[in-house]
């Protein structure tokens, strides 16, 4: 599917607030699967990112919001 705005700007701003909703789905459905017992190893090969990269991104957040966090592997 090819999108050509004319405008690159409206085009960024496009990228942009995908990005956004990306991010706020990401949040949503890593706390989902925490709260569901989910490991941190597997939200993040679902993710395809390292263990690491996602507890970093998400563990601060999600202590703060009071989530039961999954097991430690």
């Amino acid at each position: 599917m090819d999108v050509e705005l004319k405008d690159p700007g409206e085009g960024l701003a496009a990228v942009v607030a995908l990005r956004r909703l990306a991010d706020r789905l990401e949040d949503g459905e890593v706390e989902r699967a925490m709260a569901a017992g989910w490991s941190w190893s597997e939200v993040a090969e679902v993710l395809g990112v390292s263990r690491q990269a996602v507890h970093k991104k998400h563990a601060r957040r999600l202590i703060a919001a009071g989530v039961v966090q999954g097991r430690r592997s």
